[in-house]
Formats: structure tokens, sequence, C-alpha cells
């Protein structure tokens, strides 16, 4: 027989835990299914995070776990969520070891899984010297040489974003660049460099990068290197329970965290791209009240 929850939240990453946290204090049964597997996981330090600055991503998560186990009421499942279905009065959840569980309402915190470039390097310097956004790692390689992997518009937008941080920077358009005359212009009155050749390795020491090598031969000196890649959801659970998806793959939600589907809230990395333990937590901590207060609403 399942386990009945008034909540089940898969992922207990940073927006999991907010929501479980909310939720613990209003007293809900609640239920986190979590892999232990967050996408920041060899990130070494997590910035932008009042009273948290600096500190190791995974110390936050776990204090963040031991207070809010500390909630009675709250319980942790080491697991992977592998089925759901949609009930007459809630929702069923099928784990990898073949436990299954119900709830009134689903959070999913899942967050999303990055697509790594096929470029001998790139994976084992992501979150550390090879990095997404310069709001949470940017000050650390303040005016350094600096690149940023990408083309087209997002090569426009983001390097004149970063051209705050460094005076030194260069795009790798990885090919053929895709800018517009105006665009190449306007970014060579910044004196930003732009480098059309293939990458084919990321030489690096544990992660931080020494130099970048190209199809040609050349090779390049770097402290850091930006990169726009392709994600997809780390669960394809809320696709198979109908929740829609926003034309960047993200899911959908209103701004009570609910998604297209009755009864299904999302909170977290799956939802925004604007991806940072801050508005990770945020969004959770929202999720969380919202849940407890449609609870109310539909016993009252």
């Amino acid at each position: 027989m399942a386990t009945a929850f008034d909540v089940i939240i898969i992922g207990g990453s940073y927006a999991g835990l907010s929501a479980a946290m909310a939720l613990g204090r209003a007293l809900r049964s609640v239920l986190i299914i979590d892999s232990g597997k967050p996408c920041n996981l060899q990130t070494p330090h997590s910035h932008n995070l009042i009273t948290h600055d600096g500190e190791i991503p995974s110390n936050i998560a776990e204090l963040a776990l031991e207070q809010v186990l500390a909630y009675p009421t709250v319980v942790l499942k080491d697991g992977i969520a592998i089925d759901a279905a949609k009930l007459k009065d809630g929702f069923t959840i099928l784990t990898a070891d073949g436990e299954t569980y119900t709830a009134k309402k689903l959070l999913f915190a899942t967050g999303l899984k990055d697509i790594m470039p096929d470029i001998p390097g790139f994976a084992e310097c992501w979150g550390i010297s090879v990095i997404h956004c310069p709001y949470c790692h940017g000050y650390e390689v303040r005016h350094q040489p600096t690149a940023l992997l990408a083309n087209g518009e997002m090569a426009y937008e983001f390097g004149s974003l970063l051209t705050n941080w460094t005076s030194n920077l260069t795009i790798f358009t990885n090919g053929p660049s895709t800018l517009t005359t105006q665009q190449t212009e306007k970014l060579a009155q910044h004196k930003v460099s732009i480098n059309q050749q293939f990458v084919s390795e990321i030489i690096h020491n544990k992660g931080y990068i020494d130099s970048v090598v190209f199809a040609n031969g050349d090779k390049l000196e770097l402290n850091a290197m930006y990169a726009k890649i392709g994600f997809e959801q780390h669960s394809t659970l809320p696709e198979q329970l109908g929740c829609k998806l926003t034309e960047h793959g993200l899911i959908y939600v209103n701004e009570m965290q609910e998604t297209s589907v009755e009864g299904i809230y999302a909170a977290g990395d799956n939802t925004t791209l604007m991806r940072s333990l801050s508005n990770a937590i945020a969004a959770g901590g929202k999720a969380g009240a919202m849940i407890n207060h449609k609870l109310v609403k539909e016993s009252f």
C-alpha cells in the first residue's frame, strides 16, 4: 500500500529544501525524493548569496537539509522518481526501488541537465573555470584574460555584459561567426576580440584553465571562460504528466509557481534562465507557501 503525504517534492536541492521548510513549518506531511546529484556538484564556491558568500555549495545544502529535517513531518528519501500518474484526488509516484507514494500536491524542483559540448576538458572545468554567470563567478575572475564560448546574438548580448568585469575578452565563435557586421564593429569598439577557429581542447589543472587549443594549432592562455550551453529537463515526469514547457524548454509556471496542470508546482532552475542559488531558494520558499495556501483553501 502506498504511503500518503500532503506534498511530494521531487528534487532536494536548494529550491526543494526551501519549499520543504515552508511546508514543514506549515505542519504539512512532506516527502522529499532526491538523488543527491545537484548540477553544481563540482562548483568549488557559491557567491552572490548573502550570509553564504564564498561557501562550498555542498556545505550550504547539508546545513539546509539538517534544518529542514528538524521538522518532524518532513521525510527524505534517497532515490529517483521514475514514474508518476494523476489520481482523482492527487498523484502517485513510483521510485526506482519499486516504492510507491501518493500526495495531494506535487512540486518538481528537479533542475536542468547541462549538455556539454564535445570539447575535451570542458566538462572537467564546468562550474570551476568554465562558468555560466558573471553575477555568480565574475568577481573572482575580474580584470583577467577571459573568453566567451558563444556565437550570434547570444555572443553579442552576453559579450557586452561581460565587458563590465574584464577589458580582456575574446569571443570564441567555435566556427564561422554569425555576428552581424554592426555587432562585430560595436564589439571591436570595446576591444572585444573574436576568434572564429574551432576549439579543439581545454588544457587545465584539476578544472582550472591553463589555455585553450584551437583546431589550427594555435593556443591562447586564459584564466576563465564563460559558456552558454544547451540544457534539457533533468526529469521527464512533468512533461509526462502534461505540464507545458516554454519555447526555451523550461517548465511553464505562473506567479504562484503553478504549472499548467492543476496540483503540480515547479521551482528552481527547471523554470527559469536565471540560474542561481538565491533565485532557487526564493522560488522554493514561494512554492511551499503557495502549496500550503491552496491546501488550506481546498479544505476550509
